[in-house]
């Protein structure tokens, strides 16, 4: 260990401020958790605090809120369709820019596609409002020159999660898909050529070649997703909905669901719910990556 060191020195000194970085902002706020089996109090302190076990997370799925279950179910529906459609549509997107031999055209497409990514989601909220307003929205005005009736959206709520899925979607897919372009970038142009000797089309070039090469990005990018998949994403919800209180049932995620808990409930009642949302993901990922190894030659996060 010691001849590594010296040998390598200069690289374990770049990685010092990182490390430095995660001992007091990763591993030393773990001692925070054990206030998830407390009822915490300022003058007790994290560990003098009256021990209660596994309350505060039971109280989570059958308290009076009755909003724990919900707000779950509504995390797991938005995050399963954004992980869907967003890794079907950049794929997609991906191969069809890899096929454009147009450079400017293709510098423009893909600058316009990757733009949504650099904008906040207060900016796509007023983007949203703008269509969806009552008195003034786009969406409402063609049903008015159509002789439709028009929509209260924002005292609808069946519309939103299909809304904050589109949108979620929307914003990251120019990112995702640069991400395979990369990858289609490193493959193998002799496989192509020999595939179009052997008189393989277009379409089936992709789906016997570009998919099967592209099946590990896909399955690393989807099990770093699937670690996530409990949690909500609250800039989102927030930026496009707001404290909209007929809409919160609909769109609340365990992310909203912790803010709004932590005035009333306190930080005990909301650290356990951060820890279920952790072992969920830890949980998660393990199984994911067994059966990834299975069908990606072995292969996996770890």
């Amino acid at each position: 260990m010691k001849k590594e060191f010296k040998k390598h020195w200069q690289l374990y000194l770049m990685c010092l401020p990182i490390i430095i970085y995660l001992i007091m902002f990763c591993y030393i706020p773990y001692g925070g958790l054990w206030m998830a089996f407390t009822d915490y109090n300022v003058v007790d302190g994290i560990f003098g605090s009256k021990f209660v076990g596994l309350q505060n997370i039971k109280y989570f799925f059958t308290g009076g809120t009755g909003m724990g279950l919900k707000v779950i179910a509504n995390t797991l529906i938005i995050n399963f369709w954004g992980l869907i459609i967003g890794t079907i549509l950049p794929i997609t997107i991906a191969i069809c820019f890899n096929d454009i031999h147009n450079k400017v055209f293709k510098k423009i497409t893909q600058s316009v596609m990757f733009f949504p990514y650099f904008l906040s989601w207060v900016v796509v909220g007023a983007i949203i409002y703008a269509f969806f307003s009552t008195s003034t929205g786009i969406i409402n005005q063609w049903l008015s020159e159509m002789g439709e009736s028009t929509v209260r959206w924002y005292a609808e709520p069946k519309y939103w999660k299909p809304i904050i899925i589109i949108a979620d979607v929307w914003k990251w897919c120019g990112y995702n898909s640069i991400i395979y372009m990369a990858a289609l970038s490193n493959f193998d142009a002799t496989l192509y050529e020999a595939a179009q000797v052997d008189g393989a089309n277009r379409f089936k070039q992709i789906i016997h070649l570009t998919l099967p090469l592209l099946k590990p990005t896909v399955i690393i990018l989807t099990l770093m997703s699937i670690g996530r998949i409990f949690f909500g994403d609250f800039g989102m919800i927030y930026g496009i909905v707001g404290n909209n209180s007929l809409l919160y049932e609909e769109v609340a995620v365990i992310d909203t669901y912790v803010y709004s808990a932590m005035r009333t409930l306190g930080f005990s009642y909301t650290t356990a719910i951060g820890l279920f949302q952790s072992i969920m993901g830890l949980i998660l990922i393990t199984i994911s990556n067994h059966f990834a190894k299975k069908i990606n030659e072995g292969e996996g996060l770890f």
